[in-house]
């Protein structure tokens, strides 16, 4: 599985990100905030970019201080906002109050009247998806109307430029309406897209069974995906491909949050895939850049740069498979 270049449409969430100041401080106890770009779609934007490939974002922001401060941060990352479209009303971007401690760790997620939702076919319509080597998005975007709608719309107008689609699954249970809509919707996304990656508990909710995740994944690319990549935590991952199945371990590190992994592993698989690595290099590539996220502060500004994670790589012996 390799693709053709490094230029990514993302469609997803851009919001804001507040971690308590100094690392270490909970919420509660909290008298300074550290703020950053966030966002699932947006981080993975930064790590594309970070890695030298091209990242554009479909998405919708509020219009107000926060859309605006999250626009900023895009231009300061180099994602470009052509189709990042500002929404009045009672839209407002999504919040992250996440602290950077591994005990007791405290994350709040403020997502009523999400922004992003406000996404709509004429949104993704307006995308020239010829211009790209590949679509990525996360499943947030499937949690609600129009925005469903929308990125399926996304999608079939992807698939017909003949662009690669790639899906984390990234499942946030208080995004849905039910956990039966989003295990029905998530299959329907999964069944249409060539790379999916989520974790053990993500395949298992697709599964309706939490010990059948596995099978879920093997049962996407039996079905046509190029590429499944289902992560057990510390026991490492296990990538399906038409041509077999690779396991392998995690790096070790001084870990300071547990957020932010998903995100960097994305960036650093499709950049290296998008470098032409083979399958195992490139999650590989995916779990050094995990590893280096959760021991720094915050997620878009720890993604690590191509010259970081070489030098990560150089330095960190290839973790035995697990």
């Amino acid at each position: 599985m390799q693709l053709k270049g490094n230029r990514f449409v993302i469609i997803g969430r851009a919001g804001m990100d507040f971690y308590p100041d100094p690392p270490g401080t909970r919420t509660e106890d909290a008298t300074r905030f550290f703020a950053c770009l966030g966002g699932s779609s947006a981080n993975i934007g930064v790590a594309i970019t970070k890695l030298g490939g091209h990242a554009d974002l479909v998405t919708c922001v509020s219009d107000d201080a926060i859309g605006r401060f999250a626009l900023n941060e895009l231009d300061r990352y180099g994602i470009g906002r052509a189709h990042v479209r500002s929404v009045g009303g009672e839209a407002r971007n999504s919040l992250a109050v996440v602290e950077s401690r591994i005990e007791d760790h405290q994350s709040v997620i403020y997502r009523n009247g999400a922004a992003d939702f406000e996404m709509t076919m004429a949104d993704v319509e307006a995308v020239d998806y010829g211009r790209y080597d590949a679509l990525i998005t996360t499943g947030t975007v499937f949690a609600a109307e129009p925005s469903r709608s929308a990125a399926f719309r996304g999608f079939e107008l992807a698939k017909a430029a003949g662009l690669p689609l790639i899906f984390d699954i990234d499942y946030r249970p208080y995004s849905w309406p039910s956990a039966d809509v989003a295990a029905e919707v998530y299959s329907r996304a999964g069944a249409m897209c060539d790379v999916i990656v989520g974790n053990d508990v993500e395949f298992g909710f697709m599964a309706g069974d939490y010990t059948r995740g596995l099978d879920k994944a093997r049962e996407l690319v039996a079905q046509g995906a190029q590429l499944a990549v289902y992560k057990m935590g510390e026991k490492g991952a296990i990538t399906i491909t038409q041509d077999g199945e690779i396991k392998t371990g995690i790096y070790r590190t001084e870990a300071l949050k547990p957020t932010g992994a998903g995100d960097s592993f994305m960036g650093g698989l499709v950049a290296g895939l998008a470098d032409g690595l083979p399958v195992r290099e490139a999650v590989l590539q995916g779990s050094a850049a995990a590893a280096m996220v959760v021991a720094r502060v915050g997620c878009a500004p720890a993604m690590p740069t191509t010259q970081e994670l070489e030098d990560f790589l150089k330095h960190h012996a290839d973790p035995n498979a697990a």
